[in-house]
């Protein structure tokens, strides 16, 4: 159910943009209880000019190793569990590919059930 969007500047290689997708969806795995093979990923890569952030908004000193990461998920989940997501990814992406964690930007748009069609105009979640 989730859909994950990661956008990062050009010029990683493959292996390091599949370590991010995969960190994230193990977290979503182990966070919010996503099954096995549930797993949409899009990763968009941007030239000097077309990723812009602010490195220091908040205090926190971003480099351009940043990586912005947008999940849509049903919004069935409590803040709590939330917030475990978030920490379980930026382990995961520190751990490989090596990232810091304040370059780990997260943010999570939640929509109803009922705005999911994964195929044949169906609407799966719809009961």
């Amino acid at each position: 159910m989730p859909l994950v969007r990661i956008s990062l500047k050009k010029g990683k290689p493959a292996a390091y943009r599949e370590a991010i997708a995969e960190g994230v969806y193990q977290a979503l795995r182990e966070t919010f209880n996503v099954p096995e093979g549930d797993r949409f990923v899009t990763i968009s890569e941007h030239e000097d000019g077309t990723f812009v952030y602010d490195p220091n908004y908040l205090g926190i000193r971003r480099t351009d190793d940043l990586v912005i990461i947008q999940l849509t998920v049903s919004n069935t989940r409590p803040r709590e569990q939330k917030q475990a997501l978030y920490k379980r990814i930026v382990e995961k992406l520190t751990d490989r590919p090596g990232l810091r964690p304040e370059d780990v930007f997260i943010n999570l748009v939640e929509v109803l059930p009922e705005n999911w069609s994964f195929g044949n105009g169906v609407a799966q979640y719809v009961t």
